[in-house]
């Protein structure tokens, strides 16, 4: 064998940059979550006078992340993420008038249910016919929301309402094939006075 074969044989072989980076990221976590030598045993803490003790923590340890207030134990920022499907508040006076509403649009719901009626066009008009000309443009009723099911979007068959009873108060109502429902709420912040569809 030739002397150049042999040297490129047993010639050592360079790291690659992966194996490097490897090794780097190794090194680097060998201590990541230690606590440092020495100050479990009352060693000085840096910034502490020599022969003084550290102060003692007062604060409880957090698990690391943010979570907003309201958001119980779900995601850190669920109410900044879905402020939209919050609704406004209502004022007192505003309430009860949107309860009186309420009862009204609960009634015609329930007629309508009964008859098998839920279809937004019949919807519409028999709740203009009970709440009277005034509810023209206030009211809004349109088809339900489409949803997912299996690999298509489905729409069920019924209605969605919408009724502004004052700048502060509304009455979100439905009704469909399986049931119906009307409760009051103050606006939402993107779609008014219809209940936002549900992300994802």
């Amino acid at each position: 064998m030739s002397s150049t074969r042999l040297r490129h044989l047993f010639r050592p072989a360079r790291p690659t940059s992966a194996a490097v980076a490897v090794l780097l990221g190794a090194v680097l976590l060998t201590a990541c979550g230690e606590e440092r030598k020495g100050a479990a045993d009352g060693a000085d803490a840096p910034g502490t006078p020599r022969g003084e003790s550290p102060p003692e923590r007062t604060a409880p340890a957090t698990s690391g992340h943010y979570v907003e207030p309201g958001a119980g134990d779900g995601a850190p920022h669920y109410r900044e993420n879905n402020a939209h499907r919050f609704p406004g508040r209502m004022s007192a006076a505003s309430e009860k008038a949107a309860d009186a509403q309420r009862e009204r649009v609960e009634r015609v719901l329930k007629r309508l249910w009964g008859k098998g009626t839920w279809d937004p066009g019949p919807v519409r008009a028999a709740l203009r016919a009970e709440l009277g000309a005034d509810a023209g443009e206030k009211l809004v009723v349109q088809s339900m929301y489409a949803r997912w099911e299996g690999d298509r979007n489905v729409t069920p068959e019924g209605a969605m309402i919408g009724l502004r009873v004052r700048d502060d108060a509304c009455v979100t109502a439905f009704v469909q094939k399986t049931n119906y429902g009307a409760k009051t709420d103050g606006p939402f912040p993107e779609t008014g006075c219809m209940e936002p569809p549900v992300g994802h």
